[in-house]
């Protein structure tokens, strides 16, 4: 033993480049059991998830139906938490929202005018300032002119206002309301309030039911005070209002009982608009004659 360590000594200390070969090729040998060592086993499941990625079809009894159009978002949803179905369900609760908000939209606009027919014109004006859709159904013309044609007269069926029916009616609203306040005034018989009501010009008239004419001013609040010093006070009432109004003019008729028995006086009102309100110009009251007895009839005038 001791001589055959003594020539292998003796053969690689005179070759050296014998020596440096062996070990070359002993360390190469050793450096590849030791990756193959180290590489990982395959196993039956990577070849499953491999052939489950591959596959399009599932067999769940979800939506899907069947199919797995991209199986790498669904596992990331599961990984997530189920992260892909909530952002799913949140969109179609938004869609949701979406198409209950645009309800008014795809209705045919004469069931949206017939709707909104049921409200008066203090609701229709309140429903306009919730939000910009309601805002856009309730100022549509047709809504207007049926609630015009509604509160107050057919007979203007044919008009078309400059300004849309919205307009009209404030302005024919702004006109009942002041016919309104003068015979307010009159059962009130307030002087000063008569004063203001009428126009303070020299072309205004008063006709009252007696049939008597007063022209101007001064003329007029006369009659009224003459009309007011009566001590017998009247409890009437106003019927059949029928007002038309103009750019800055506007006549209202009507028929008014003291005695519903007694019959009407046919009344005609003219109003002149001047810095911002409507004044009176014109009053003419006469009496409709019916059978019965015609003097007590103008004496109720």
């Amino acid at each position: 033993m001791e001589i055959t360590t003594s020539t292998l000594t003796l053969v690689f200390s005179s070759q050296p480049f014998l020596l440096a070969s062996s070990l070359t090729i002993l360390s190469l040998i050793l450096a590849f059991l030791t990756i193959r060592l180290k590489s990982p086993k395959s196993h039956p499941s990577s070849s499953h998830a491999k052939s489950s990625k591959s596959s399009n079809t599932c067999n769940c009894c979800c939506s899907c139906n069947g199919s797995i159009k991209n199986s790498d978002s669904s596992i990331t949803g599961h990984l997530n938490g189920g992260s892909a179905g909530m952002v799913a369900m949140v969109s179609g609760k938004a869609v949701e929202r979406q198409t209950g908000a645009s309800m008014m939209e795809q209705l045919v606009p004469e069931i949206t005018t017939h709707a909104l027919s049921y409200l008066d014109y203090l609701s229709l004006c309140r429903l306009s300032m919730t939000n910009s859709l309601m805002r856009k159904a309730a100022n549509d013309d047709n809504a207007w002119k049926a609630l015009y044609h509604k509160d107050f007269t057919l007979e203007q069926d044919t008009v078309t206002p400059v300004n849309g029916w919205k307009a009209y009616y404030a302005a024919t609203r702004a006109i009942v309301n002041a016919n309104t306040e003068f015979y307010n005034i009159i059962k009130e018989r307030s002087l000063p309030a008569m004063h203001r009501f009428w126009l303070n010009a020299d072309y205004v008239k008063c006709i009252h039911a007696s049939g008597e004419l007063f022209s101007g001013y001064n003329a007029v609040m006369q009659s009224w005070q003459l009309a007011f010093d009566w001590e017998q006070g009247l409890d009437f009432q106003v019927r059949d209002v029928r007002a038309r109004v103009l750019t800055d003019m506007a006549w209202v008729t009507m028929k008014t009982y003291v005695h519903m028995d007694a019959g009407p006086f046919i009344v005609s009102n003219v109003f002149e608009f001047h810095n911002g309100r409507w004044y009176m110009v014109h009053h003419h009251n006469s009496v409709m004659l019916i059978d019965g007895d015609v003097d007590q009839q103008i004496v109720h005038a």
